[in-house]
């Protein structure tokens, strides 16, 4: 057993620690995404240093989009994004816009952080609807796909300062 383990809490607060650790800080791969996103500013945020790849802000708002559907699917709920919806455009490229993103961001995910942690072994064990896989997996799918778009923002903010 890791010397790390803590075996006294629950798998939904171990699931929910992770989410946390992925946007806020403390994650064992490296920096979080907000510590990645501190220094980027809109103007950097909506560069397309890297051609057919999507800019830094449309990851953002994929990411803030996803949240939203995770946090639906802790419900059983149905959802499926498409088009516009699953890479919601930026339209206002303000400063003030970013930092409005950002915000909204940080307040979706924080409520999935918390509604995850709250959930049972019973409920991580549920079956989502139009999926052949439980909310277990889905989480920890939620937890990659986050980890993921890290890495392509890491590259893009590379890109936009070379």
């Amino acid at each position: 057993m890791s010397l790390n383990h803590k075996p006294s809490i629950t798998e939904a607060a171990r699931i929910a620690d992770q989410l946390h650790r992925a946007l806020h800080a403390d994650a064992w791969h490296g920096p979080a995404l907000l510590e990645i996103l501190a220094d980027v500013d809109a103007a950097t945020a909506t560069a397309h240093p890297i051609k057919g790849a999507h800019n830094i802000w449309e990851i953002v708002n994929h990411l803030h989009a996803w949240t939203g559907v995770f946090r639906k699917r802790v419900r059983l709920e149905v959802v499926e994004l498409e088009g516009a919806a699953d890479w919601p455009p930026v339209s206002d490229t303000s400063p003030a816009a970013w930092k409005r993103t950002i915000d909204s961001l940080i307040k979706e995910h924080d409520v999935l952080v918390h509604e995850v942690a709250a959930l049972t072994d019973d409920r991580l064990a549920a079956k989502i609807p139009n999926r052949d896989h439980n909310l277990w997996f889905t989480l920890h799918g939620a937890v990659q796909h986050e980890l993921y778009h890290e890495g392509q923002i890491m590259m893009l903010k590379k890109a936009a300062r070379a």
